[in-house]
C-alpha cells in the first residue's frame, strides 16, 4: 500500500526516532502471562495456544476483534472480526498523534502569551492586559507564576485598562463528553487556554465536627485559591456529588456521609479561561500588579506582546501523552491539527470527522469513525485492520519511538525482564472496553503490527451515567482482557517471530 502522508510528517517522525528514545513503562498494561515464559529452546518448542483456546480461557462477554500483519511484506499473518467497528478507547490518541505531527510538525511549538494594548506608558499598561491562550496543554500554576514574574521583570506595575482572557482559538466547551459523571477528573472542558490539564483540586479537612473545603489551582510550589470552582457540603448520602453551572461558577455539592475525616481529589473544570485568569491574577497580585476580575474576549486586538512562554517540542507532547494518556492533550491537539489544516471545527466531533478524512487519505483507514480525538466518547468506531494498516504505512516515521514499551508478566503478574518478546503499543480502557494497538518484535527480530479491540457494549449500554465511575464487574473484566491480550501476543510473537 501507497501512503501519501506528507514529507514534513516524514521528516518530522524520523527526527523523533532518533531523539525521544523509549518512554517509561505505562500503567494498565496486559496484566498476566498465562503460565511462566520458558527460556532458550524450551520457549521455541513449547505447543502455540490456538486462539479458541485462548479466548474461552478469557472468559470476556462480548466480542474479540483483532489483526496482526508481518511489517516487513504487509502480508496479514492472523485476524478475527477484523472489518467489524469496535470502541478504540485511547488507542484512537496514536492516530490523533500522527494527525498532529502532519498538521504541526513534530518541532511544533504553542505560545502563551501577555499582551497589553494601548502601550505602556512609565511602567502602567494604557490598555487592557490580555492572557492569550495558544492551545498548550501543559500550561500549569508553576510556569503561570514564571509569567507574572516576568511581567514585573519587564517593568509593568499596573493595568489602567481591564484584565482579559483570550481562550477562543480553539473551541470553547464545557466537557469532552456529556456521558461521563460530573466529577471525573479525565472530562473537563476544552478551549484554546488550559491550565493543569484543566482540573481544580478539592480538599478537606474535619476539626470539631466541622469540615474545611479549599478549592486551588495547585502544584507543588503554589496553593492559588479559585472563586470559579466552589464547593458546598450538602446532608445526604446519594449522590456523591453534583454540578451545575450557576451564576458563571462551577458549582459543586458534595454528600457530607462521603468525605470520611479528609481527603482530596481532582475536580474537572468547566471554564477554563476564567480558571486560568484567576490563577494568573491571584500570581500578578503577589509581584504588586493589580488586576481585575478576568473577563473573556472573542477576538484579539492589535497589542504589544510583553511576556511569551513556548512549550515544549509537539514530539514531547505527544510521547506523554501516549505514556499518560491524557484526553485533554488528545482533543487540543487534534483541534489545533484541523484548525491548521484550515479547518474551523465547532465542535470536537466536527474536528474528528476531519481526522476521519485524513486518515482515509493518509494512512488506509477505510472505515474509520471517531467522534472525537481522545477515545472517551462511546460512538467511536475503528476496525482492528483499518488500524493495522495505518501502523504499517506509518511504520518507518518514529511512532513506535513515542508508543509505550509494555511489560510482559508472569503468573503473578511480576514482570519479566528477558522476555523474548517486546511490544511497544496504546492501551485503551473504558468500562468493559479494553484495546491495544502496536507493535512487537518476536524472538527472532521480525517485526509485526497488531490491534486487539475487546468489548461488551451490552452491558456498556445499560450503564447509568453515575455507574460509568466504576461499574461493577467492570475491573475484573478488563483484567482478563489484558491478560488475553498478552497470551494472542505470545502467540503471534512464538508461531510467526521464531
Amino acid at each position: 500500500m501507497e501512503s501519501t502522508l506528507s514529507r514534513r510528517f516524514f521528516l518530522g517522525s524520523a527526527a523523533a526516532a532518533g531523539l525521544l528514545g523509549a518512554p517509561a513503562a505505562f500503567a494498565s498494561p496486559p496484566t498476566a502471562s498465562l503460565r511462566p515464559v520458558l527460556r532458550g529452546e524450551d520457549f521455541f518448542k513449547r505447543a502455540v495456544r490456538n486462539v479458541d483456546e485462548i479466548l474461552a480461557e478469557a472468559k470476556l462477554t462480548g466480542k474479540v476483534s483483532f489483526a496482526v500483519s508481518d511489517l516487513a511484506t504487509s502480508k496479514g499473518l492472523e485476524a478475527q472480526d477484523a472489518t467489524t467497528g469496535r470502541p478504540p478507547a485511547s488507542v484512537t490518541k496514536a492516530i490523533t498523534a500522527l494527525y498532529a505531527l502532519d498538521a504541526l510538525g513534530a518541532e511544533h511549538r504553542f505560545e502563551t502569551q501577555l499582551m497589553a494594548t494601548g502601550g505602556v506608558t512609565n511602567g502602567e499598561i494604557n490598555g487592557d492586559l490580555i492572557l492569550v491562550g495558544g492551545s498548550d496543554p501543559t500550561l500549569d500554576t508553576d510556569t503561570l507564576a514564571r509569567m507574572a514574574a516576568n511581567l514585573k521583570e519587564a517593568g509593568i506595575t499596573g493595568v489602567k485598562g481591564g484584565f482579559r482572557i483570550f481562550e477562543a482559538g480553539l473551541p470553547v466547551l464545557p466537557r469532552i463528553d456529556p456521558k461521563q459523571p460530573d466529577q471525573v477528573g479525565y472530562n473537563p472542558g476544552v478551549s484554546g487556554l488550559a491550565l493543569n490539564y484543566n482540573r481544580v483540586h478539592f480538599e478537606w479537612k474535619r476539626a470539631n465536627g466541622k469540615y474545611a473545603v479549599t478549592m486551588e489551582g495547585r502544584t507543588e510550589k503554589y496553593r492559588p485559591a479559585v472563586r470559579m470552582a466552589v464547593m458546598r457540603i450538602r446532608d445526604r448520602a446519594s449522590p456523591v456529588y453534583t454540578y451545575e453551572s450557576s451564576g458563571g461558577v462551577d458549582a459543586w455539592t458534595v454528600a457530607r456521609g462521603a468525605l470520611g475525616r479528609g481527603g482530596s481529589r481532582w475536580l474537572p473544570v468547566r471554564k477554563p479561561g476564567l480558571y486560568a485568569g484567576e490563577v494568573f491574577q491571584s500570581l500578578a497580585g503577589s509581584h504588586g500588579i493589580r488586576l481585575g476580575a478576568p473577563k473573556p474576549i472573542e477576538s484579539l486586538p492589535a497589542g504589544e506582546i510583553l511576556v511569551r512562554h513556548q512549550s515544549q517540542n509537539l514530539r514531547r507532547i505527544l510521547r506523554d501523552m501516549l505514556k499518560w494518556s491524557t484526553n485533554l492533550t488528545a482533543e487540543m491537539m487534534g483541534l489545533a491539527a484541523t484548525a491548521a489544516q484550515g479547518g474551523k471545527p465547532d465542535s470536537l466531533q466536527a474536528s474528528a470527522e476531519a481526522m476521519n478524512e485524513w486518515a482515509r487519505a493518509n494512512l488506509g483507514m477505510k472505515t474509520v469513525a471517531m467522534v472525537d480525538h481522545s477515545g472517551l466518547g462511546d460512538d467511536s468506531r475503528v476496525t482492528a485492520q483499518d488500524m493495522v494498516t495505518a501502523l504499517v504505512a506509518v511504520h518507518k516515521t518514529g511512532l513506535r519511538d513515542i508508543l509505550k514499551p509494555i511489560a510482559m508478566r508472569d503468573d503473578k503478574r511480576k514482570v519479566i525482564p528477558d522476555h523474548p518478546i517486546k511490544v511497544d503499543a496504546k492501551t485503551g480502557t473504558l468500562n468493559f472496553v479494553s484495546s491495544l494497538a502496536g507493535y512487537l518484535t518476536g524472538p527472532d527480530g521480525s517485526e509485526m503490527a497488531f490491534a486487539i479491540f475487546a468489548a461488551d457494549e451490552g452491558i456498556r449500554a445499560t450503564l447509568s451515567r453515575a455507574e460509568r465511575e466504576g461499574p461493577p464487574g467492570g475491573v475484573a473484566w478488563n483484567r482478563r482482557a489484558k491478560r488475553m491480550q498478552q497470551q494472542l501476543i505470545e502467540r503471534w510473537g512464538v508461531l510467526y517471530g521464531a
